[in-house]
């Protein structure tokens, strides 16, 4: 569905690059994670796939077709665009952020209508309690939730999430991924995903593309990396979801200590 070809992005002329000679390829239906830490170059690949960012050089094709061909309004219309800022529009409904892509299609307003209670009952936000609120009326969780809706809104098949996540709490932020790979597989959703955490792209990603200084280092299926990391930066990004998974491992497995068991013990003398 995507193929990123020996991609590359310089911003003065060659002499430094942001991104250089990046090879993907995501099948339809599966969820690329990019990942690595700030200025690795991955949130500057994945705008160059709705061409928000122009490639200095490579080819981005999306089912077959050259991204550069294509007009880049109607290109951005036809994916999915979540992020983490949101930028629902303040001043619009609920209802009216999710309808904002089908009217500029022109759509007729009967059909938007229908699409807008589809899409909010979709993401738990039925349109008849939260369609006619504003998003300062809404919690950051929910917020993120009509940005969903509003990337689904036109019917995309590819999607680009940028930290879709970063900001919301850990039991939110658990509760959204959930809800998102639920949506992945029921649309059939071609995904490509950028995280700076290896847990996330392990949890919610079929293949993990590690970016540094603007290259890929390694790319795979999570269980691939785990087995053979190929890299010690690879490496030490796995490090922490395998400590914190022995960690609660270790707590588990743990017999807590009878109270009075507990209590002979802190009162002994050594």
């Amino acid at each position: 569905m995507i193929s990123i070809d020996h991609v590359s992005k310089s911003w003065d002329g060659g002499r430094t690059w942001s991104v250089r000679g990046v090879s993907l390829e995501v099948p339809e239906g599966t969820v690329l994670a990019l990942l690595g830490g700030s200025g690795s170059g991955k949130s500057t690949t994945v705008k160059m796939v709705n061409r928000l960012v122009e490639p200095t050089s490579g080819k981005i094709l999306i089912g077959g077709q050259n991204v550069l061909d294509r007009d880049p309004v109607e290109l951005r219309r036809g994916i999915g665009y979540v992020f983490q800022g949101i930028g629902l529009f303040p001043h619009l409904t609920v209802a009216d952020n999710v309808a904002a892509v089908p009217r500029l299609l022109n759509w007729e307003p009967a059909r938007i209508q229908a699409r807008v209670a589809e899409l909010l009952d979709l993401v738990h936000l039925p349109v008849t309690e939260f369609g006619a609120r504003l998003p300062e009326q809404l919690s950051g969780g929910q917020r993120q939730r009509v940005g969903f809706a509003r990337a689904l809104a036109a019917g995309p098949k590819v999607m680009i999430l940028d930290e879709p996540f970063g900001a919301l709490d850990p039991v939110t932020r658990d509760s959204l991924q959930t809800e998102f790979r639920g949506l992945q597989r029921r649309l059939n959703l071609t995904a490509v995903m950028v995280t700076h955490d290896m847990a996330e792209a392990l949890i919610l990603a079929d293949f993990i593309a590690v970016m540094k200084d603007g290259q890929l280092l390694r790319h795979g299926t999570g269980p691939d990396l785990m087995r053979d990391p190929g890299d010690p930066y690879v490496e030490a990004l796995l490090s922490t979801p395998r400590r914190h998974a022995k960690l609660i491992a270790a707590i588990e497995g743990a017999k807590p200590q009878s109270v009075g068991a507990a209590a002979t013990s802190s009162h002994s003398l050594p």
